[in-house]
């Protein structure tokens, strides 16, 4: 049986990019061993369908033990609060959602690093990949598809404002914090496409042109509140869907089975980490 995990965002990669820092907030010592660690964010941070599972509550967060927070948190001893949850947005980051407290209440001023993949699911972004291709691959079948929700610019707007306040919380709340944005991983290849990923070249090309105004907005707020970057975008070309050794799971074909269809699988979710723990200095 297939499960579909809500729609979210996350990331990988061998290489960093832009590191951009307030003078006033910026932290070039190593993060100490028993630092305070929070990671917040949605599937693409949490990691559904990477065994073994974290065990943590809520179960439809699904968070992974071997999620990118919980390697980097295991590898420099670090006291890891992993609040990333599946299908959240930027709400369910600074309001909460479904029941769930909002992800920025895990910040404490004893906190010392900050990491998060968000904002995917705000414009719709893998929902959108996930409909187009269920209506693709079922089209001659009863299967009922959920609908693809487009991304207007009045959610845009909404996205880049609600970003901003995610990096005035953590300031104000965890001022001694290094924050650092993960942003999403590549999903498909930068053309073309492949049978892991059943969709028109049209709707290929509009997930593309998604995929890079969300890594360039979360590039530039980054950049302008001083955090600093991990470009997973970047750093995963070569390893999407249609890779020959792809960093993120494809669309269910019959006989195999995906339980969280384009998203991270372990080797993407390690890259991460290992971008991560090079970023923090010895």
């Amino acid at each position: 049986m297939i499960r579909f995990f809500p729609y979210c965002a996350l990331l990988s990669g061998l290489m960093m990019a832009g590191c951009a820092y307030d003078q006033r907030t910026r932290h070039d010592a190593a993060m100490p061993v028993g630092a305070a660690y929070v990671a917040m964010g949605s599937s693409f941070a949490a990691g559904p369908g990477i065994a073994p599972s974290a065990g943590s509550k809520p179960a439809l967060c699904a968070r992974s033990a071997n999620n990118y927070a919980q390697q980097l948190a295991k590898r420099r001893g670090l006291q890891l609060d992993d609040v990333s949850c599946s299908g959240a947005t930027t709400r369910g980051v600074l309001d909460g959602w479904a029941g769930i407290a909002p992800q920025i209440d895990a910040l404490t001023p004893e906190t010392r690093l900050v990491t998060i993949t968000i904002g995917g699911n705000d414009v719709g972004y893998i929902g959108g990949v996930m409909a187009a291709s269920c209506q693709r691959a079922n089209a001659a079948s009863s299967v009922r598809c959920p609908p693809a929700v487009p991304a207007t610019e009045e959610k845009w707007a909404a996205l880049e404002a609600a970003l901003r306040r995610i990096a005035d919380e953590v300031r104000q709340r965890s001022p001694k914090a290094r924050l650092i944005w993960v942003d999403y991983p590549a999903v498909l290849p930068e053309r073309g496409g492949c049978a892991a990923a059943p969709l028109s070249p049209e709707q290929a090309d509009g997930a593309r042109q998604i995929a890079k105004r969300l890594a360039a907005l979360t590039a530039r707020v980054a950049r302008e509140t001083g955090g600093a970057i991990l470009a997973a975008s970047r750093l995963t070309k070569g390893h999407d869907v249609c890779a020959p050794d792809p960093w993120m799971n494809g669309y269910p074909v019959p006989g195999k089975p995906v339980s969280a269809p384009y998203h991270p699988t372990l080797p993407g979710m390690t890259a991460i980490a290992d971008a991560l723990d090079r970023m923090l200095g010895k």
